[in-house]
């Protein structure tokens, strides 16, 4: 999951959870900047992104509620989502982290009623924790945000419940889980991600993070990483969980300054350093994850070597050479799946959006765009092999 970390506050350490939560749980460490040694830090930023975030308080304990604007999410009563988790018994239990548990549940597919298990839909439902006061910005953040914004390469939020001291979440389910599952967990029963579906991940989530930057918001993600980054069953990409989202800079500005939270490894140096975040600060996590699709290995991790263990200190210098390219850059579980000129395209592209200055990262429509101009080599190369037959092919 990585290693978050906060500038100083008062709340409780913020953990990541994703809709439906990692297969071992979701809990990440959170450090402060000026140790990355794994000591405890203790604040989080709220997830509303001020007045024009569509909440309003409702009474004197600032709890929120949505607003108009929301109105097209289901508001559920607590009663039907322990209904449709069966009483959130522990089989139904997707994973845990900062906000609370996550569960599947079943619900009606027009109605959204809860139903038997097997029939309907299955669903994930996040359930706070009460004692989280990350938890509560994150549920708000998550609807101000998935509550107006819709694109395929997006999670779906079907709806909400905050019911007395109750607050859920109700997403579509995503049946194969995270990259990051699939990339770093070993499992003798599972094919490891081919070249192929790798970088039709990378297209699905550069064409969310595009649509976020260019709406009419300039929805800047912050968060992005693999844990983030939900598969459906024909492994189609949606960026997940809102809740560090925050608006664009407005008209004029080129950064909004934002106290510093995030996971460490993917976090973009400028905001680390100086608490600017810009819509290409998106630009270098993308370029971190891109990275680690490459080479299949974390971003951060400390079992590595002594040089290693930080994946784009380690990589970066490679990304342009051309005779690292299958030694040190790609994956050694994919070789001979990929065109040499396609994986050097791709290796150049990570080397652009991690730029130290946010100003020479491409845009992600940039990025869009060359992540299809590869995916047409590999096209082109395989129309040209089954057009022009092999001399072992006549007889």
């Amino acid at each position: 999951m990585g290693v978050c970390f906060s500038s100083p506050g008062a709340h409780r350490s913020p953990n990541s959870t994703s809709p439906q939560g990692s297969a071992r749980g979701s809990r990440d460490l959170t450090v402060s900047l000026g140790s990355l040694e794994g000591k405890r830090e203790v604040s989080e930023e709220s997830g509303v992104v001020g007045s024009s975030s569509g909440w309003s308080n409702s009474n004197s304990n600032s709890i929120v509620f949505p607003s108009l604007e929301m109105r097209k999410l289901k508001e559920f009563s607590f009663a039907e989502l322990k209904a449709a988790t069966k009483g959130f018994k522990s089989d139904a239990l997707l994973g845990e982290g900062g906000f609370g548990k996550v569960y599947k549940g079943w619900l009606h597919k027009k109605t959204l009623t809860p139903t038997k298990a097997g029939s309907g839909i299955m669903v994930a439902i996040k359930k706070l924790n009460p004692e989280s006061m990350q938890g509560l910005q994150e549920w708000q953040s998550e609807i101000t945000f998935l509550g107006t914004v819709s694109h395929p390469n997006l999670v779906k939020l079907l709806g909400y419940c905050c019911d007395d001291v109750e607050f859920l979440l109700v997403y579509e389910f995503m049946p194969k889980g995270s990259l990051e599952t699939h990339l770093f967990w070993r499992n003798t029963n599972t094919e490891p991600l081919s070249w192929d579906t790798r970088l039709k991940i990378a297209i699905g989530a550069a064409r969310g993070l595009a649509y976020l930057h260019t709406s009419d918001k300039q929805i800047i993600y912050r968060d992005f990483k693999a844990s983030n980054i939900l598969l459906d069953e024909e492994f189609n990409a949606k960026i997940s969980d809102f809740g560090l989202a925050k608006l664009g800079p407005s008209a004029g500005d080129s950064h909004v300054t934002t106290r510093i939270i995030g996971t460490y490894g993917y976090a973009a140096p400028e905001y680390i350093a100086t608490g600017h975040l810009y819509v290409k600060s998106d630009v270098y996590g993308f370029g971190v994850v891109l990275l680690e699709m490459l080479k299949g290995m974390r971003a951060l991790d400390q079992k590595r070597p002594s040089g290693q263990q930080n994946l784009v200190e380690w990589i970066k210098p490679y990304l342009s050479d051309k005779s690292k390219l299958k030694s040190d850059i790609m994956d050694e579980k994919i070789v001979g799946q990929y065109s040499t000129n396609a994986a050097l395209k791709a290796a150049r592209l990570t080397l652009k959006c991690l730029q130290t200055d946010p100003k020479l990262r491409p845009s992600m429509q940039q990025v869009l765009h060359t992540l299809e101009t590869i995916q047409a080599i590999k096209l082109r190369t395989r129309k040209r092999t089954k057009h022009f037959p092999t001399i072992n092919n006549f007889h």
